[in-house]
């Protein structure tokens, strides 16, 4: 099923690229394959021949787990053109951006940091948290006190509780554009340790802050359940 799905993929792209007129625009050809590596590098090829000002890295971020995204890309990018840009489609987790921009990831785009934003869940240097929690109501300080967002220095957690318990769609929109702000801020440092060649302890600096918070996070919940 997946290698007709690569052979039907490349005609489309063939046509599309025959088709293509307009200079000011970037087309990119998109690399499919799922979890097969001598399909990922098969459909590599192909597009590759083809030839595109960039290249796309499809069917992942559909459930399949950080660990089977990541060996899929291991598998995609050694046959992807290093002097074009590679850009990885709907992946925007902050962990997954660290993990595709150390196996060369140049783009991503996601819908994530809106998406869960409208649910009150924002992201910080310390963890994800989630600012519909009942211990926000009297929150004064800011989602991240590190942050310079527009949201951050301006609103409080208990404001942004406040407007998610009454539905404001405003709470939307503050913690959307915090997560917007947190998600450059972190492609700033990646790129930053990259050219000072410190990418590795970037890393490690990333995952020791990011996820002793989940740990923290997760020993509260099984707490609070014993307490049940």
């Amino acid at each position: 099923y997946v290698k007709k799905g690569i052979e039907m993929t490349a005609r489309w792209e063939q046509r599309s690229r025959d088709a293509h007129n307009r200079p000011d625009q970037a087309l990119f050809g998109i690399i499919q394959g799922g979890v097969y590596p001598d399909l990922r590098k098969r459909s590599a090829e192909q597009i590759r021949e083809i030839g595109f000002d960039g290249y796309a890295i499809g069917g992942l971020s559909v459930g399949e787990g950080r660990e089977i995204m990541c060996t899929a890309l291991d598998d995609t990018i050694p046959h992807m053109p290093h002097t074009h840009a590679r850009y990885l489609m709907g992946v925007g987790l902050p962990e997954d951006l660290v993990e595709g921009v150390e196996r060369g990831v140049d783009m991503f785009d996601c819908v994530v940091a809106t998406r869960h934003g409208r649910s009150g869940v924002a992201y910080t240097w310390n963890g994800k948290i989630r600012l519909d929690h009942a211990r926000y109501r009297r929150d004064m300080y800011p989602i991240d006190t590190t942050c310079g967002c527009y949201t951050c220095t301006n609103f409080t957690r208990a404001y942004i509780k406040h407007l998610l318990d009454t539905d404001e769609i405003l709470s939307a929109t503050l913690v959307s554009l915090h997560n917007l702000y947190f998600l450059h801020d972190l492609m700033a440092e990646m790129r930053k340790a990259i050219f000072a060649g410190d990418f590795p302890s970037f890393k490690v600096r990333f995952y020791d802050r990011y996820s002793r918070a989940k740990k923290e996070a997760r020993s509260r919940r099984q707490k609070r359940r014993g307490k049940n």
